[in-house]
């Protein structure tokens, strides 16, 4: 069966395409539905967020079209700009002026009429400077210690200005992806296993030692202690995920978005989901990310076999943090994680969220295409020889 969409001689991977179009689709409708009766009541337009939403789904589109086309050597040659542009994002939150506050996290940037998360763009950054530095430092990660902290201590650096924001989950993904990508690299398993210690022994000691990180913790273990104070996010998201049973109250029918559930059109609109489409619905979006998770880690090993370790590491690292900022927000939403503030990819609301992951994917896009032409010229060269 043919899984690839010929369109003027740039092949498409037909699953990856379907999955993602459908996460846009179920996104559009869910931001719809859970965003309406706030918007109509405190804008006074009750189709704000949604038209913003394909706004923004517009020009992600539109820049994964034109990610697309450019060659994957392109970014690898650019790798310290890369670098330099996810440490300047970073920092840029903090200039006086420049970053905006909300809900005690400096998170954005205030650019007049549009407000930039920078840690969406600098989370891609480091993926393609990671991918960069593991394919020409090869020698020196598998064989010694220094190789492999001289990527670390960039990614501390970069969780250290994330955790000043403060964004924990940003925090954690980013850790979490990097050391996956440096021991799929070739990281050695001991520098690796002493790297994770580390890195899980800080981020508990931060949890632990943070009043509001702790507070978060003893919400999360017990939140029915004080349902109508602290526990009250989850409480009434758990609420909502009851409620959808199998099949769901029906699409537009939720109680619990009608100003129960706070923050129930981005960091929640997996339990709206839940409610209105019930079992049903939950399973066909944790399929569609699995698709796509599934479609992009399947590119290394077909990379690696062609000498393309660049394509194969940058597939692996968007697999691995679209993977885990899934599985974290439905974790928070089901009370299986403590809160963290992470989106949904292409089904809550944000538009830099939004922009960005599409970006992502035009970099899968363009991943997929030159390796599957890699394979066809060794595939016609072998049949060349073979008819020798």
């Amino acid at each position: 069966m043919n899984q690839t969409l010929t369109i003027r001689g740039f092949t498409v991977d037909s699953p990856l395409l379907a999955a993602v179009i459908a996460l846009m689709v179920v996104g559009t409708i869910m931001v719809s539905s859970a965003s309406i009766s706030l918007a109509d009541q405190e804008l006074g337009d009750p189709l704000f967020f949604l038209l913003r939403q394909l706004g923004a789904l517009g020009i992600g589109c539109l820049a994964a079209i034109v990610v697309a086309t450019i060659p994957m050597n392109f970014w690898f040659r650019m790798n310290w700009v890369l670098l330099l542009g996810a440490i300047v994002l970073l920092a840029s939150v903090f200039i006086p002026g420049l970053g905006h506050t909300a809900n005690n996290s400096t998170r954005w940037l205030d650019l007049g009429p549009i407000t930039l998360q920078p840690s969406e763009p600098a989370r891609v950054f480091l993926v393609l400077y990671l991918a960069s530095y593991i394919v020409r430092h090869q020698d020196d990660l598998s064989e010694g210690f220094v190789g492999f902290l001289k990527p670390m201590l960039v990614v501390a650096l970069a969780s250290a200005l994330l955790l000043k924001e403060p964004d924990f989950g940003a925090t954690f993904v980013l850790t979490a992806t990097s050391l996956g990508m440096l021991f799929i690299g070739g990281a050695r398993l001991r520098d690796f296993a002493v790297s994770v210690l580390v890195a899980a022994g800080l981020l508990a000691a931060l949890a632990l030692t943070s009043p509001y990180r702790l507070q978060r913790l003893k919400t999360f273990l017990d939140p029915w202690a004080d349902p109508y104070g602290s526990g009250f996010q989850l409480t009434q998201s758990l609420i909502a995920i009851g409620r959808g049973d199998w099949f769901g109250v029906g699409l537009g029918d939720s109680v619990q978005k009608l100003f129960y559930l706070p923050e129930a059109h981005t960091d929640f609109v997996f339990a709206v989901l839940a409610e209105e489409l019930g079992f049903v619905g939950v399973t066909l979006v944790i399929l569609l990310f699995g698709i796509i998770v599934y479609r992009a880690l399947a590119v290394g090993p077909k990379a690696a076999k062609l000498g393309m370790p660049f394509h194969g590491l940058v597939s692996t690292g968007i697999a691995l943090a679209l993977g885990l900022q899934a599985f974290i927000n439905m974790g928070v939403n089901m009370g299986l994680l403590p809160t963290k503030g992470l989106t949904l990819p292409l089904i809550s609301y944000g538009r830099t969220s939004a922009v960005i992951t599409l970006i992502s994917i035009g970099l899968l896009v363009r991943i997929q295409h030159e390796v599957r032409q890699a394979a066809i010229r060794v595939e016609a060269r072998e049949k060349r020889k073979s008819r020798r």
